[in-house]
Order: structure tokens, then sequence, then C-alpha cells
């Protein structure tokens, strides 16, 4: 992250619950790993036609989602855009869990992980849109 947009971040209202910054790295190389072996599975299958490729379509609107987030909050420094594409990587990820649950419940239950952390992240990031609103 850049330092002027680290600096606009830092200086933003946060819930006492908010966890410190170092935590966000960790979390994320995690979840990343989860996401790439499962989701990657998901499109595999779907290109070999093992799967409806529509049950593909809310995974990659959820990777659209998710990495579209750090540039909405840390280049816009939009909070409200962030906010609002928080919500979308968490319904799009619970459409995804439901759409692929039946043809593999392995997918959604790994992904259990990313769907507690981005419901949390939902949360926080909604709280600090709401404190931080002029």
């Amino acid at each position: 992250m850049e330092n002027s947009s680290y600096s606009w971040y830092m200086q933003l209202k946060k819930p006492d619950w908010a966890p410190p910054g170092w935590v966000f790295g960790p979390v994320w190389s995690f979840l990343y790993l989860i996401i790439a072996i499962s989701f990657g599975y998901v499109f595999y299958l779907a290109i070999k036609k093992k799967i409806p490729g529509r049950v593909a379509l809310p995974f990659i609107l959820n990777l659209v989602f998710n990495f579209a987030f750090t540039p909405l909050q840390f280049g816009l420094r939009s909070n409200i855009l962030a906010a609002v594409d928080v919500v979308l990587v968490l319904l799009t990820l619970v459409w995804s869990l439901v759409r692929i649950r039946p043809f593999l419940p392995w997918v959604a239950l790994v992904n259990l992980p990313y769907f507690l952390w981005v419901s949390f992240a939902t949360v926080l990031q909604l709280t600090i849109t709401w404190m931080n609103l002029k």
C-alpha cells in the first residue's frame, strides 16, 4: 500500500474491535491459497464441462469484486464504494457456495473461513464507512 494511502487509512475512525493492520496480510494470504485451489478447480471443471458453466459465474463475479476492493478503498479512497463492493463480495460468495454445494460439497466447506472473514470484513467496512461519513 502506498504511503499516502496508508496515512489516509490510518486517519480514519475505526471501531475499537478493528484488528491491527498486520493481521490482514497473513489472513488474506491463507484465504487466497484456499480461493486459488478451490475456485481454480471449479473453473477447471466448468471448462471441461463436468459441471454446468453457470455454476462458475458467481465465482468469477466474486473474484472481480474481491480484487476491486483495494483500488476502491485505497486508490479512490472511497469508503462508500468499498462498502458497496464488500457487500457484493459477501453476496457473490454466498451465491457461489450455494451453487457449488450440490456438485462439490468440499468446495463449500473449505471456503467457510473465507465466508467468516468476509462476513467480519463486511461489518467492519460498513462500520468504518458509517463512522467516517461527513
